[in-house]
């Protein structure tokens, strides 16, 4: 699995600020909708259900909220990068600004963790991060996440 399969170019953006964890699960739904055609509400209730079991921030301002959803077909993913970080209760309590968002089917068992795996151990290089910090074109920031190939799921 390569993240170029599950993340599309217009599935990526950079967002000057965002208020709350909830607007940002909106901005969230809505590119899931103009991306990939979901349903909006699906997505939000779902991101925001996974998301009160227990926080998806992973520290370094790195989050990767992730969901379930009926009717979806394979692993897809969406992109966010803020401007200003925004407090999203994370492990390391620092603010996050790179936002790795996965819509996993209902049955995906494997593949769904293969994709979290995948986006985690990318986002772990902190060269990787620098450079996605320091772009705010989406073009520019889905083809940095994709040159990122060498790191694959197992």
């Amino acid at each position: 699995m390569l993240l170029s399969e599950i993340l599309r170019p217009g599935a990526v953006r950079s967002l000057g600020q965002v208020t709350s964890k909830k607007r940002l699960f909106q901005e969230l739904a809505e590119l899931a909708h103009a991306e990939y055609g979901l349903n909006a509400s699906e997505v939000l209730d779902a991101l925001q259900e996974r998301e009160s079991l227990g926080p998806t921030g992973v520290g370094q301002g790195v989050a990767l909220p992730h969901a379930r959803l009926h009717g979806l077909d394979k692993v897809t993913g969406l992109f966010l990068r803020l401007e200003k970080p925004l407090d999203f209760d994370a492990v390391d309590r620092q603010p996050v600004d790179l936002i790795f968002a996965l819509l996993a089917p209902e049955s995906s068992g494997v593949d769904h963790l293969k994709a979290l795996a995948l986006v985690s151990r990318t986002l772990r290089d902190q060269e990787l991060r620098a450079k996605l910090r320091a772009n705010g074109d989406p073009v520019t920031l889905h083809a940095v996440l994709s040159a990122a190939q060498g790191i694959r799921a197992a």
